[in-house]
C-alpha cells in the first residue's frame, strides 16, 4: 500500500478551523470542525493539482552553495 500525506497549518479562530497547505499558504480554506478542515484542504489541493484554479502560486527552496 503507497500512502503520502501533505502537510497543512491550521487554528482555530472563534467556532471556525482555518488552514492553508504548506505548499500552497495562497489558498486558505475553513470548516466548522478539524474533520470538515481536512476535507476542505482535500479538495483544494485536487483543484490545484488538477488545473482548476489558474495562476497557482507555487514554493520553492534554492540551495545557496
Amino acid at each position: 500500500m503507497n500512502t503520502s500525506s501533505l502537510a497543512y497549518t491550521y487554528w482555530q479562530d472563534e467556532d471556525m478551523w482555518i488552514g492553508y497547505l504548506d505548499d500552497f499558504p495562497d489558498y486558505m480554506t475553513q470548516g466548522v470542525s478539524i474533520e470538515e478542515l481536512q476535507e476542505n484542504l482535500l479538495d483544494v489541493h485536487k483543484e490545484l493539482v488538477n488545473g482548476d484554479i489558474p495562476s497557482v502560486r507555487h514554493h520553492g527552496e534554492l540551495q545557496l552553495a
